[in-house]
């Protein structure tokens, strides 16, 4: 890959948005497609107001037509099935030779699905779910879990440093996805126990950054404990990646898992708690407003 490659990026959410800004400060050429148009042209005026030039395209295939690398974040698996395959899909419309890349977390089964169709068509793929949320894709700094050939990751992963922190190849097609599921998993068993110990806390009437400052040293430590324990004591939850999302991705992980013969009594429990929080109107929360659930004690102080 040269320094400046000619790449599409399709979907223009909260992590595709930075992502593809990203891209185009990297110098590389940049075409971006949204469903919702005018969310793809507002973020090209922003960019040109940065002095960069990103065009917009109307369809996956105008967008995807003559690239090097085509890249998707979308939101499921319907809504990638319907930009990539088909005759209308990205992958009829790319040149052979060329590489497809997705950072949406949808099933190991489409992943599988998309590689060999891109194989027929002489096209590489590599899946590539991201994990560190929407500060992550706007600082550039995203852990990046991907499966594919060798060969398609020594292409990908050029690109994929204008937005990354940290690249993994963990394995074959679908690996970057069955390596997503336990992402989420772990998540969220630690969101579970860190609402408990915040509600635990405020009704000790403990100091709560003291307390943060006292764990978080400790075998306690997490990401989570670190950037959402503040926020979670204040009741704020409005941090980019919502409900709604995580119960997907469990939702996937929990699939995979019965088809594996594995048994995750934790993360079902944990997404029931998510849904009673959607009940109360959380859906589009944060994941940390798990607690909502969870009712304050009787304080101490």
């Amino acid at each position: 890959m040269t320094d400046s490659t000619k790449i599409a990026f399709l979907g223009m959410g909260v992590m595709g948005g930075p992502m593809a800004g990203h891209l185009a400060r990297a110098g590389h050429e940049v075409t971006i497609y949204n469903r919702t148009v005018s969310r793809a042209e507002e973020r090209s005026k922003m960019l040109a107001d940065e002095g960069l030039t990103v065009k917009v395209a109307k369809t996956p295939a105008e967008a995807a037509a003559g690239q090097d690398v085509v890249i998707t974040c979308v939101g499921n698996d319907a809504d990638l099935a319907q930009v990539v395959l088909g005759e209308e899909g990205v992958l009829a419309a790319m040149k052979r030779g060329a590489l497809f890349i997705d950072h949406t977390t949808v099933s190991a089964k489409i992943a599988r699905e998309i590689a060999a169709q891109a194989d027929s068509l002489g096209l590489q793929a590599v899946d590539a779910p991201v994990s560190g949320g929407q500060a992550g894709a706007e600082n550039g700094a995203l852990s990046i879990m991907c499966g594919g050939s060798d060969e398609a990751m020594a292409v990908a992963t050029p690109a994929m440093d204008a937005y990354a922190g940290r690249i993994v190849h963990v394995g074959g097609v679908g690996a970057g996805q069955t390596t997503k599921m336990v992402n989420q998993i772990c998540i969220a068993g630690v969101l579970a126990g860190l609402s408990e110990a915040v509600r635990f806390s405020d009704a000790a009437a403990l100091d709560m950054p003291k307390v943060l400052e006292a764990v978080s040293g400790g075998a306690a430590q997490s990401w989570q404990m670190e950037n959402r324990w503040n926020t979670m004591a204040k009741d704020e939850f409005d941090f980019g990646f919502a409900i709604d999302w995580m119960r997907k991705d469990l939702a996937i992980a929990l699939g995979e898992a019965e088809a594996l013969g594995v048994s995750m009594p934790v993360t079902a429990l944990v997404d029931q708690f998510y849904k009673e929080v959607q009940s109360m109107g959380g859906g589009r929360q944060d994941t940390s407003a798990l607690m909502r659930r969870l009712p304050k004690g009787k304080s101490k102080g």
